[in-house]
């Protein structure tokens, strides 16, 4: 297959596989673009997960600590609200301002996934299109006095192309809508993962006890809080 039969190919189908090049093209650059961002973010907001994991209680200066960490990622925008919080909102109040935050963040993470949805869609059907119009071409030649058979054979075989070419361009953003997707959804759970970190470690309690000395019990609280 030379470029020659390739450009014929395309004129066969007026045009069609010219439309279907431009989907490719734009469903690769939306499968490398969000792969490397969204994979950027799952490696850098692990390292976040596991500093947050590593502290017992989370005050002021650690927040600040772990915000300056978290740089421009989606954790950034949590630590940022438990900080301008920590001092004046309950464990509640605290919970909720957080998955305030987490669904401001979740329409960002899966920006641009629509064009793959709509290619999965579209392509499919273009390359139908394509191989309907190289088909009217193929019988039109039934119409031509002294026509061969083989005229007509190798037309229908050209004027499929066209949705073979529409289905490939549909597997492979199908493909890339699934693992982005996918993506996403690692992403959403370490937010989800941090907001529990976050209160949980806010709440005044120490999630270890000291050196030496024996956990506190509930009933142990209630008398310190009576004392």
């Amino acid at each position: 297959m030379n470029y020659a039969y390739i450009v014929y190919l395309a004129n066969y189908s007026d045009g069609v596989l010219y439309v279907l090049a431009a989907l490719l093209v734009v469903a690769l650059a939306v499968i490398i673009d969000r792969f490397w961002s969204l994979r950027s973010t799952i490696l850098r907001g692990q390292s976040v997960i596991r500093a947050t994991a590593g502290m017992p209680a989370l005050k002021q200066g650690d927040l600040s600590g772990l915000l300056r960490q978290a740089g421009g990622l989606p954790e950034a925008i949590l630590l940022d609200t438990a900080l301008r919080h920590l001092d004046t909102a309950a464990t509640d109040a605290m919970a909720n301002r957080l998955d305030e935050s987490i669904m401001l963040i979740a329409p960002k993470l899966d920006r641009r996934l629509w064009v793959l949805d709509t290619v999965v869609t579209l392509a499919p059907l273009l390359g139908l299109f394509g191989t309907i119009i190289g088909m009217f071409h193929a019988f039109n030649v039934l119409a031509q006095p002294g026509h061969a058979p083989a005229e007509v054979t190798g037309g229908v075989a050209d004027a499929l192309v066209a949705t073979a070419f529409g289905i490939f361009i549909a597997m492979l953003g199908l493909a890339g809508y699934n693992a982005l997707t996918n993506q996403v959804r690692v992403i959403v759970h370490q937010l989800d993962s941090l907001k529990m970190m976050i209160v949980n470690r806010t709440d005044g309690q120490p999630m270890v006890p000291a050196r030496g000395q024996p956990a506190a019990t509930p009933q142990g609280v209630a008398q310190l809080a009576d004392a």
